[in-house]
């Protein structure tokens, strides 16, 4: 077997793979022979077909199919051999591939196209400047935070007087045309309602202010606008909610007010554990201060990430082989058309240049990620995900759990993996570079995520 690689440009080549009759010969006639020894045929009992006619009957595929074997491996390791960095996958050359007679040649030439991944020149200590912007923690950004968490830790409580927000049970009686109360009609009781759910701020309105024993007189669908609703709400069937019409005394049993959580040492605990240090409201402004801290210096990096990759993109010359990746996506991504293909191909090449950079720093700057790391960073995320639903105090023995659970989906420890590098990518890029910090306010960093 022989091969050859000539190189076009530097970063397209063609490889050629010439397999000789020399180098398949004695596995196709094994093969033919094994076929012989099982194969029945009509009028032949196993193992008595001439030679011949298995030779006839399969003799064309098992050779393709051992050539192929045989073109697929060692076409790998002369890659491999060759320590050939390439992009996408080798392609058929589609002008110098000669035509293969399985019938007559006894010698068969492929020819290949690959494209070389270009070479990362990276001077990251050139001295140009990187900005990195550092958010403001401002008064009016803890009070909204202060108030967030009041709101989310607040219940709702036995009330004297109906607000804007309140939840009141009572019972409804269904009326005549004339207001007065049917005896055969639908008479619901402990029905709970919400009167910031009503629609029609009329009758939203008259809801306000009310006292246990009060009753009010409205119609429910004009209240609700959904039948559906109103049926659930008054324990009747879809059809009967579909007839419906006319208006319903209700009569207040019960009246619950929502109340914002107290900021005292109850509620610190609540949100940090009962081992928690903070006892004062001072004290939880100040660690309220730091994680808002920590949370906008994380938006920050993500920042500076994207602007680090946007410009080491743009001022690292790598020149792509274009033709041969718009032609590989076409055939690995039998869904696009070329307009598809064409329309994005600017993003497809910035990905693929920032991931010839980043594999240029990791391999550059010996970049590892441990399974400690890795570990770590799935507990962040297990974290992260109970915190969603208010829940911000697991104990370790869940967290590990929920985590394993996590690096056990091999999808989910690749994404993690590939984190971690891009993040100590990012740090070789802060060590290495000018960074000039600017503080910036909340709205100003707005705006800029915009442009």
């Amino acid at each position: 077997m022989k091969i050859t690689r000539e190189n076009i440009d530097n970063v397209n080549a063609v490889v050629k793979v010439l397999i000789e009759k020399a180098d398949y010969e004695k596995t196709v006639a094994d093969t033919l022979r094994d076929y012989r020894q099982k194969a029945a045929l009509p009028g032949f009992r196993p193992g008595k077909a001439p030679a011949s006619l298995i030779q006839k009957r399969f003799g064309k595929a098992i050779l393709a199919e051992e050539v192929n074997k045989l073109l697929s491996q060692n076409l790998n390791n002369f890659l491999i051999d060759q320590k050939l960095a390439i992009l996408g996958e080798p392609l058929p050359n589609e002008e110098l591939q000669p035509k293969i007679d399985w019938d007559n040649d006894t010698d068969y030439e492929f020819v290949f196209d690959i494209a070389l991944a270009p070479e990362v020149k990276l001077d990251l200590e050139n001295g140009n400047a990187f900005n990195y912007y550092r958010i403001k923690v401002d008064d009016q950004m803890l009070e909204d935070n202060l108030e967030e968490v009041r709101m989310r830790f607040g219940q709702n409580k036995p009330g004297e007087l109906t607000e804007e927000k309140s939840l009141v049970r009572g019972n409804f009686v269904q009326l005549d045309a004339e207001g007065n109360e049917l005896a055969d009609g639908i008479k619901p009781e402990n029905v709970l309602l919400a009167i910031d759910y009503i629609k029609d701020e009329n009758i939203k309105k008259d809801f306000i202010g009310r006292k246990i024993g009060e009753t009010l007189t409205f119609d429910p669908v004009t209240a609700f606008e959904n039948r559906h609703e109103v049926g659930h709400m008054l324990n009747i069937s879809h059809e009967e909610a579909d007839k419906l019409d006319g208006n319903f005394n209700f009569t207040i049993t019960e009246i619950e007010n929502f109340e914002k959580a107290e900021l005292n040492e109850e509620l610190y605990k609540k949100i940090y554990g009962e081992e928690t240090e903070i006892t004062t409201l001072e004290q939880f402004k100040a660690k309220m201060a730091e994680e808002i801290a920590g949370t906008l210096a994380h938006s920050s990096n993500q920042k500076f990430a994207l602007d680090a990759r946007d410009t080491l993109v743009e001022s690292t010359d790598l020149s792509l082989p274009e033709k041969f990746l718009k032609r590989w996506l076409k055939v690995t991504n039998k869904e696009l058309t070329e307009e598809q293909i064409e329309d994005d191909f600017v993003n497809f090449s910035n990905d693929l240049k920032w991931q010839l950079i980043k594999n240029s720093i990791i391999r550059d700057n010996e970049l590892k990620v441990t399974e400690e790391e890795t570990v770590d960073l799935a507990k962040q995320v297990a974290l992260s995900q109970y915190q969603q639903y208010g829940i911000y105090h697991i104990p370790d023995e869940r967290l590990d759990a929920f985590a394993k659970m996590i690096l056990e989906r091999e999808e989910e420890r690749e994404r993690i993996v590939r984190k971690l590098f891009e993040d100590k990518v990012i740090e070789v890029v802060k060590e290495k570079v000018t960074i000039v910090e600017k503080e910036v306010t909340s709205e100003e960093f707005r705006e800029m995520l915009k442009q």
